[in-house]
């Protein structure tokens, strides 16, 4: 059904009461009209995703869910905060959970800022059920590749906290493309130490080449990079 067109009404479930959500995807309703929530609701559910709903951005905050894998479908204008300042707080903590706009007030500036900042989409209302499913898929899309891409950062982290000092060094000349002659004069040890020390580090790097050994260093935190950087 297309989300403007009339509905049975029913209950939305809440979400405190619908068991160990896990890593499934969740696909998170936020408008403060009803109707349209319930509409959202029955739409997502009938694309075989898991929806969840909420009146507010209040709501949505309680009831401690966004660290779930899955996007936002959030209505823009809304009482207490707006959409747009849930997404400005959520990019400040950390957690840029995708999010499609879906708003019968939205204008060009609006929706300027909105992509601006990284959502999906901003559709205004009335809306194609496909047009707002394909959005919810990339969403969803996207919220697995940046969990993927967070599992390959923190794995990476993990393996750089574990080398040498002498070791971190190595790996960061590497990654600047210095030749082993070059470190080894620059630190003021021998090239056969220089090659001790890069063999270590790609074998606690869990690299098998030169390339993927500077495609982790390229997945670390700049100040992780830049620490003892001259």
């Amino acid at each position: 059904m297309r989300v403007d067109q009339p509905f049975a009404r029913k209950s939305a479930p809440s979400p405190r009461h619908q068991g160990n959500v896990g890593e499934q995807p969740l696909v998170m309703i936020v408008d403060d009209d009803a109707a349209v929530r319930e509409a959202l609701y029955e739409l997502v559910l009938s694309a075989g995703l898991r929806p969840v709903c909420f009146a507010s951005t209040h709501e949505l905050l309680d009831a401690e869910i966004l660290d779930n894998p899955g996007c936002l479908i959030l209505d823009v204008r809304m009482p207490g905060t707006s959409g747009l300042d849930l997404q400005r707080h959520l990019a400040k903590s950390g957690n840029p959970k995708p999010i499609i706009f879906l708003t019968g007030h939205g204008d060009i500036p609006m929706t300027v800022q909105a992509m601006k900042a990284g959502a999906v989409d901003f559709l205004t209302k009335p809306v194609r059920d496909q047009t707002l499913l394909d959005a919810v898929m990339a969403g969803i899309a996207m919220d697995a590749s940046r969990r993927a891409q967070a599992v390959v950062v923190k794995r990476n982290i993990e393996h750089v906290e574990a080398l040498t000092p002498r070791e971190r060094e190595v790996l960061r000349e590497v990654a600047r493309g210095r030749l082993n002659k070059q470190i080894a004069f620059d630190l003021g040890i021998s090239e056969v130490t220089v090659k001790l020390h890069r063999g270590n580090v790609m074998r606690k790097m869990e690299a098998t080449s030169i390339g993927e050994l500077i495609r982790a260093w390229e997945t670390l935190p700049a100040p992780m990079r830049e620490a003892g950087a001259t």
